[in-house]
């Protein structure tokens, strides 16, 4: 709801030169915070974890009326960040308990589903009431998640074995900051989520260039876009495999930031809304569910803390890079987009080769194996192999 307004709330501040530093502040303690968010969602449960992230967005968004310079701005933006530290963490690993394994792509599908119509919703809501008052955006953006908060206590505990928090649980050693097993899915996550850093920050002002009067429009189409295929690309990864779908979903990124670096009307920055849109709800699924494949249950906080990290980083980075290269000069809209191309591109390069070394290693498997009684092995093996 918030995050169209902020550039201008900035600018009006005095800070315009800080752009890039409105998204990456922000993901800076949201990456910070998971391995913490991820250990208490293991150990006190992944409820409690959900709405400490709420209390901090509802804390957050009351205090925005009462900023009065760019360097408390800042520090606000940077104490916003421990509500999606840990929120999402909780989330995910609380749907990752509920579902069958033959169904996880399908679940994170429906999970990035209702994500992806609070990220629709919220930013036209916000172009709406900013006509009125920017801070009544900014009450209403704490009111939603009070709302959150009263669903969340009304929600099943689903950690088995749960421990009463202690201060020593936030005493945490290297070897569990990060969760090796699912490194992978963790690179192609931060390499794809750059470009989402770069639209973030930027698109905003792209928006207004082109004189489009409610910033929160390009919000809309791309994730409505997104919503019309989280299902169908879930489903797709449990039935082909998650890496099939990231090659596809990677590549289609890669075109969307070219078309974005390609705009020069408002048709054409809804056509380039509408494909990364599309890239996004293939990707975010897919990256979930094989995280999930990858994970141990009772590491799955960690495991998904280790995949956020790698989303606060490339949305950091593509936030920061973006916000300096473009600079308030719109001759640099697409050199920016262009950059996030290139990590989109890196992506597209890093699943490909994942998934070609995992067709050698499964016809190295077939090969061994004895004619006589040999198994079939189905596409959502192939697909879901933890190896």
């Amino acid at each position: 709801m918030i995050i169209p307004e902020l550039p201008a709330y900035l600018t009006r501040l005095g800070g315009a030169e800080y752009k890039g530093l409105i998204i990456s502040l922000f993901t800076l303690t949201a990456g910070f915070s998971r391995p913490f968010s991820g250990k208490l969602a293991d150990t006190i449960g992944r409820i409690p974890v959900m709405v400490i992230g709420a209390v901090f967005s509802f804390v957050c968004g009351l205090l925005y009326p009462f900023v009065a310079g760019v360097a408390t701005f800042l520090i606000l933006r940077l104490f916003h960040g421990f509500s999606t530290g840990f929120k999402p963490t909780g989330t995910s690993a609380y749907v990752a308990d509920l579902v069958p394994d033959d169904r996880r792509g399908e679940a994170m599908g429906m999970l990035g589903f209702f994500s992806a119509l609070g990220t629709a919703l919220g930013p036209v809501l916000g172009g709406e009431i900013v006509r009125h008052s920017i801070d009544m955006v900014f009450y209403t953006s704490s009111a939603f998640a009070i709302a959150s908060i009263i669903i969340l206590i009304n929600m099943k505990e689903t950690l088995v074995n749960k421990q009463r928090f202690s201060f020593s649980l936030l005493k945490i050693p290297p070897k569990e900051v990060l969760e090796p097993k699912v490194f992978r899915p963790s690179i192609a996550m931060l390499f794809s989520v750059f470009s989402f850093g770069v639209v973030l920050t930027i698109t905003p002002d792209l928006s207004q260039y082109l004189n489009i009067e409610n910033k929160g429009l390009f919000f809309l189409y791309f994730t409505l876009a997104s919503l019309a295929v989280r299902f169908i690309s879930g489903k797709a990864s449990d039935t082909f495999g998650r890496e099939p779908v990231l090659v596809a979903a990677t590549f289609v990124l890669t075109i969307s930031m070219i078309m974005f670096g390609l705009t020069t009307t408002p048709f054409m920055l809804a056509a380039s809304s509408v494909v990364f849109g599309l890239a996004v709800g293939g990707t975010i699924p897919a990256i979930y569910a094989w995280t999930i494949d990858l994970s141990d249950p009772e590491k799955r906080g960690r495991a998904f803390a280790t995949m956020y990290i790698s989303l606060e980083i490339g949305i950091g980075l593509g936030a920061l890079i973006s916000g300096f290269t473009y600079g308030n000069n719109p001759a640099n809209f697409q050199i920016s987009y262009w950059i996030a191309g290139a990590t989109s591109f890196i992506a597209f390069i890093f699943v490909l080769f994942n998934h070609q070394q995992k067709r050698k290693r499964m016809r190295v498997q077939n090969a061994s194996l004895p004619d006589l009684g040999k198994p079939a092995i189905s596409a959502r093996a192939r697909g879901n192999d933890s190896g």
